[in-house]
């Protein structure tokens, strides 16, 4: 099975975030570490947030797709904390597959939210306003563009 780790991981490529579907988990840069002992298959994840209400779905999709690998019998899926989830591991693809669905993709991490709004994922714009911090989920904020008037969602650089 140690041959076909490129297998695994375009199989882990299929596998989408399940609160964003155009971007998968190893976009995300959610995928910490994949292991292969013989047929048993074991995947570290690293959470978006320590509370994300996804976990479920997310360790079952990728159990799921890991087992329809041939020459995979046994999957395990970890979600790991040390070291944490950033921002700046989402990859390109990841930033235009978010912008895509409508989701600014972060700042680079360290900047803050309330002094950098992304630029709008719709037509461009930049100098939008903060209009909730809080959006759908904890790792997004809610932005208002002036130029087309779109309100749009834009992740949180962490």
């Amino acid at each position: 099975m140690s041959d076909n780790r490129s297998a695994l991981w375009q199989a882990l490529q299929e596998v989408k975030d399940p609160e964003i579907p155009t971007i998968s988990l190893v976009d995300l840069g959610m995928i910490h570490r994949l292991l292969v002992e013989g047929d048993r298959v074991t995947v570290e994840i690293l959470p978006t947030f320590v509370g994300c209400p996804a976990l479920d779905i997310i360790r079952r999709d990728v159990r799921n797709r890991l087992l329809q690998v041939e020459g995979v019998a046994d999957v395990e899926v970890k979600f790991v904390y040390d070291p944490p989830w950033t921002s700046d591991r989402i990859t390109e693809e990841g930033r235009k597959r978010l912008a895509s669905f409508g989701i600014a993709p972060p700042r680079p991490a360290g900047e803050n939210p309330m002094d950098i709004v992304p630029p709008c994922p719709y037509c461009g714009a930049e100098g939008g306003e903060i209009h909730n911090l809080f959006g759908p989920t904890a790792c997004r904020s809610i932005f208002y563009c002036r130029r087309c008037r779109q309100p749009f969602e834009g992740m949180k650089p962490v």
